[in-house]
């Protein structure tokens, strides 16, 4: 059996039934553009019949991307078929997606059917999507309660009637990774024509099995994942894209490949909370902001020691620079020594356990331990070495009919140097300026603007981190005007490149 992997992304689909995450067309195109970068095979684009917006999703996602399948979901219904199909007419590669649900709960209760009319209304739906493409995937809707004979029974004959992929979808979270295990390895044996078509996953987190299901489907012989970014979705959401892949990585045991980029994960998963306005939570696997923190003292020593002792990812595999040693009255000496160094300290041991003691009671007393904290705690006297690039002045020309002009003026060991630019706002053109003056490649990664008092004489507190031939650099500075603290911290983080 080929090991390969099709990753099907329902993000736009699926994912976007989340209230209150609807994306416009705009948005879906964006999203569609980066699936596509991450690597994804299939992009299920939307449900054309529901609404004329959806139409025009899947239509215009259709003509925006080229590689990744577009697939258009239906009801076993002609006329859903047929919009599906209109909508995909731009489609370089395309697939429609239709089916009904296979179990009691949904024969008798919300289709007011039989088993025999739905195995019928089944083929017929894979038989009518056949006349308008050529790869027809079939979903049994609620397959994780339905019957297994009776399933292998509607699976055999939508394959024969033309199904290249059918859809085994636990859609209420209720099965039990051996139990949808087990049911998938019930369709490769019983099902004579399986050969014929892929076995795919959908499987739903109602009970925090989603991934677990969706792995134990593909060790039984499912060659198709159905995945959204951040798993999002229906209710308690779908399988996360990012822990499929990501757990087949880690295991060697698990001998598949697939097509995703990792290294995009991080950069996809943060569009997507973006554009739907739908926050990760903290610890979310892989993509969550603490799923490469490390904040027990014990953890932060093993880590900087050597990053598998407690890492079984590396974080660049998912886009993530490096993982990130937070301070709390848990972290240990070396958490601190390292954090410190990074801001450009180097202390004697006798120094670091004076620090250290007064950092135990600071953590104590505040949640989050800033750079600027730490800079009291050493104090700038001890700081190493003498600044390399200092401001010496800075002038800004800005307003509503004004194209914003700075002039930084820079002590550069000594030296007196002077540098005019342009640019989008005060800030974007002191930085243009400030580039042009130390004449490197830097690129700005991270700019994070914090208030320390309040009232219209706040002073500002502004962090900045900048990336030069692969390596970082924080920079950090305080002051009423804002413009200021941030080219200082820009040259801040400069000047330690020095």
């Amino acid at each position: 059996m080929d090991n390969r992997i099709i990753i099907f992304d329902t993000t736009l689909r699926d994912g976007e039934q989340v209230p209150g995450c609807q994306l416009n067309t705009i948005e879906k195109i964006e999203v569609a553009r980066q699936l596509e970068k991450l690597g994804v095979d299939v992009i299920e684009a939307g449900f054309p019949v529901s609404s004329p917006g959806d139409f025009k999703s899947v239509a215009e996602v259709s003509k925006a991307v080229e590689k990744p399948v577009i697939c258009a979901l239906t009801r076993a219904v002609k006329k859903d078929i047929e919009v599906a199909a209109d909508a995909l007419r731009h489609a370089v590669r395309k697939r429609i997606h239709t089916g009904i649900g296979t179990s009691d709960y949904h024969i008798r209760h919300k289709l007011g059917s039989n088993p025999e009319d739905v195995l019928k209304r089944a083929v017929e739906a894979v038989k009518y999507a056949r006349k308008f493409v050529e790869d027809v995937e079939f979903y049994a809707e609620d397959a994780g309660r339905s019957d297994n004979e009776y399933l292998a029974r509607v699976i055999e004959a939508v394959i024969a009637a033309g199904a290249t992929t059918v859809n085994i979808p636990d859609t209420t979270g209720y099965c039990l990774p051996s139990e949808y295990g087990e049911k998938i390895a019930y369709l490769v044996n019983n099902v004579p024509n399986i050969d014929k078509a892929i076995i795919s996953t959908h499987c739903h987190n109602d009970l925090g099995m989603a991934t677990a299901n969706t792995l134990s489907g593909v060790v039984n012989g499912a060659r198709q994942v159905e995945v959204t970014i951040n798993g999002i979705g229906e209710r308690a959401g779908n399988t996360a894209l990012e822990e499929v892949v990501m757990a087949i990585k880690s295991h060697h045991s698990l001998d598949y490949s697939h097509n995703i980029d990792t290294r995009q994960i991080i950069r996809t998963s943060k569009l997507v909370s973006t554009l739907m306005r739908m926050p990760v939570q903290p610890n979310k696997a892989i993509v969550g902001r603490n799923a490469f923190a490390h904040s027990s003292g014990i953890h932060q020593d093993g880590v900087l020691k050597h990053r598998q002792n407690y890492e079984i990812i590396d974080p660049a595999d998912v886009g993530i620079k490096e993982s990130a040693i937070t301070l709390t009255a848990r972290s240990g000496r070396a958490a601190l020594k390292h954090r410190l160094q990074l801001l450009g300290y180097e202390l004697e041991s006798n120094q670091l356990n004076e620090v250290y003691e007064r950092f135990l009671e600071l953590a104590d007393s505040k949640k989050d331990i800033t750079e600027e904290d730490l800079r009291i705690l050493v104090g700038t006297e001890q700081k190493k070495g003498k600044k390399a690039i200092e401001l010496v002045s800075l002038q800004v020309i800005s307003g509503k009919t004004t194209i914003p002009t700075a002039t930084v003026q820079v002590s550069f060991n000594g030296d007196i140097f002077t540098e005019t630019a342009s640019g989008n706002g005060p800030i974007d053109a002191s930085f243009t300026a400030v580039k042009n003056l130390v004449k490197r490649r830097v690129r700005l990664e991270e700019f994070l603007i914090q208030a320390i008092t309040r009232g219209s004489d706040d002073i500002g507190k502004v962090h900045v981190q900048v990336e030069h031939k692969g390596n970082i650099y924080y920079g950090f500075s305080a002051h009423t005007d804002i413009v200021t603290a941030s080219v200082e911290s820009f040259l801040d983080a400069i000047g330690k490149i020095y």
